[in-house]
């Protein structure tokens, strides 16, 4: 299992409805694009501020590095966001936590 947060910041929004009108289909985007599950985890109540997570279940290590590593690379790319910071984990189901 992999998950990894983006914490972005929206350029020249000045609502929550602004917001919410970027951030469903960023969203939307990342769970057709990726075949992961995502959602807004973060800073809802701010309207400039979001963080955006995703999460994946896979027996191939390399498959999940890939598939986050492309969504950030994905995120960071759109020009409505600022990707301020991204956090990625990986863990196995032996893991003890």
């Amino acid at each position: 299992m992999g998950w990894v947060e983006f914490d972005v910041l929206l350029d020249d929004v000045h609502s929550l409805k602004a917001k919410r009108s970027l951030i469903r289909p960023l969203v939307a985007d990342l769970r057709r694009r990726f075949d992961v599950s995502a959602a807004e985890v973060d800073h809802q109540d701010l309207h400039r501020r979001a963080t955006v997570g995703i999460s994946l279940v896979s027996g191939d290590r390399e498959q999940l590095t890939q598939v986050l590593d492309s969504a950030e690379r994905f995120v960071a790319a759109r020009p409505e966001f600022e990707l301020l910071s991204s956090r990625q984990r990986l863990i196995r189901s032996d893991d003890d936590e």
